[in-house]
């Protein structure tokens, strides 16, 4: 009964406090002396918001942002936990690999722009491309850390009673792993979200970056403000999403702790 409750605090907690910083919001907003042009009132906003994206620009603008940012962060994942899977397994590999790691993370994002701009284009592949190029290296290196952190007696039985390596990768090595590769997952989602606006702000003819860059340029303050909302609603939607798929697929993970806890 108390972790019912716990559960039902929680949830209240997580629907008040958006809704009254809402109100906060509203009410401050729609105080005339305080009011400016830059900061319309949260009614404008939203009646806005009600107008632009329900659904008049749905199809033109944000299907398409949201079509480049699975496809830069589905391609993230195919690689970062291929190579991780390949890099964890091997010492030899994974300190070959350590510098030009460690050196390609370190390049700023938006350093990246006008090179994938010249060698690419500005077309979508542009924009798919910075998206994955970000969004692999926290994967990876979970996933490295994930395959390292094995417990060596767990290897060692595997090779005892002679597991096949593709057993091993698939039934051993790759669910161990998997806590550290969805928290990577995790972060990379935030990241693409953040890459797909910056990439639509150059060099592009739609999306939700440039119809807020557009908005901006226009003086068409409500309209950009409505284009931003949509960017937290998006990422609000897409985290919780993820987390009820991660706590679907890692169930297990989440039962042996609580049995390994009492």
């Amino acid at each position: 009964m108390t972790t019912r409750r716990q559960r039902l605090l929680a949830a209240g907690l997580e629907v008040t406090v958006p809704v009254l910083l809402l109100v906060i919001w509203g009410l401050y907003s729609s105080s005339g002396s305080e009011n400016s042009y830059y900061f319309p009132p949260l009614t404008d906003i939203l009646s806005t918001f009600a107008d632009t994206w329900l659904f008049e620009r749905v199809g033109s603008d944000m299907v398409p942002s949201l079509v480049r940012m699975g496809l830069g962060f589905g391609i993230a994942v195919v690689v970062a936990i291929s190579a991780g899977l390949l890099l964890g397994l091997s010492a030899q590999a994974r300190r070959a690999a350590a510098p030009i790691v460690e050196f390609l993370r370190a390049i700023p994002p938006p350093a990246l722009l006008p090179f994938a701009i010249l060698v690419i284009g500005v077309g979508n592949s542009m924009k798919v491309f910075i998206i994955a190029f970000v969004c692999i290296w926290p994967i990876l290196l979970n996933t490295i850390d994930g395959v390292t952190g094995v417990d060596p007696t767990l290897r060692e039985t595997t090779r005892v009673y002679g597991v096949t390596p593709r057993d091993r990768l698939w039934r051993v090595m790759l669910p161990a792993a998997s806590p550290q590769i969805f928290a990577g997952m995790r972060t990379s989602l935030s990241l693409a979200l953040i890459l797909m606006v910056i990439s639509e702000m150059v060099a592009s003819t739609n999306g939700i970056g440039y119809f807020v860059l557009q908005s901006q340029r226009t003086f068409a303050i409500p309209e950009m403000w409505s284009g931003i909302l949509l960017l937290g609603i998006l990422g609000y939607t897409l985290n919780g999403v993820f987390v009820l798929i991660e706590r679907r697929v890692l169930r297990w993970h989440r039962g042996a702790r609580a049995s390994a806890l009492g």
